[in-house]
């Protein structure tokens, strides 16, 4: 008997720039083969690609399988009739995955959906991995229309806090959960600090990481991808 719950899930935003995020979505599901396991990101245009993927599932009798970032791609892969794999058994083909904000050397700011821990994992395990963006995610430095993540277990934020102050961390705030009281809490139990800084150098990453109980950040520096554009051109 099909689920209600998981039939009746719809995306929980408006889709901005839909046109040109439906032309990258029906790219990417075009390049799926027959056997592929994909590493799933999250944000709308990766929703969009999973429904042009799920498509040709149907039509072309497809076997592939994905690993997702989050809990809420899991569902909408469970809704779209995509079957699910875990790192436990497989490593992915290549992955498709949004950014916050894209430099000229391709580094990326992701973490806003507060998933930075997986979608790491997922495309330091992956050979091939897609970015998909629009103009507004294109800056000149890093840092420009958002903070840094960074997710903490909780017991060591104060700590944490003090360490990325040394680090030249100029405004830090713990983030808040929309839909409920209090800070956001990841998939992982943790919470995110955003956190500004004046500038972002290659090592800040590598020596964010390094503090006693930060997870991980949203810092993506000289990681293997490819910047495909949302747009409407």
């Amino acid at each position: 008997m099909k689920n209600n719950l998981i039939g009746n899930l719809q995306w929980s935003s408006a889709i901005i720039n839909p046109e040109g995020k439906q032309k990258v979505a029906r790219q990417i599901a075009g390049k799926v083969k027959d056997g592929d396991i994909l590493g799933v990101g999250s944000g709308s245009t990766v929703y969009l690609a999973l429904v042009a993927i799920a498509e040709r599932i149907k039509t072309e009798s497809l076997n592939i399988k994905a690993i997702p970032t989050s809990l809420e791609i899991s569902l909408f892969c469970s809704k779209l009739g995509i079957p699910l794999t875990t790192l436990f058994e497989h490593t992915p083909d290549w992955l498709f995955d949004g950014a916050d904000e894209v430099d000229p050397n391709n580094w990326l700011i992701k973490g806003r959906g507060g998933a930075m821990f997986k979608e790491k994992l997922l495309i330091s395990s992956s050979p091939v991995n897609y970015i998909i963006v629009d103009d507004s995610k294109m800056v000149s430095r890093l840092g420009t229309n958002f903070p840094v993540p960074v997710e903490v277990f909780p017991q060591a934020l104060l700590t944490v806090e003090k360490q990325l102050r040394k680090l030249g961390a100029t405004d830090i705030s713990l983030r808040p959960a929309k839909g409920k009281d209090g800070p956001i809490i990841t998939e992982n139990g943790n919470m995110i600090l955003d956190c500004k800084f004046g500038r972002i150098e290659g090592s800040l990453e590598r020596d964010i990481k390094s503090i006693t109980g930060v997870i991980e950040s949203g810092l993506f520096i000289d990681y293997p991808v490819d910047i495909l554009m949302a747009s409407n051109n």
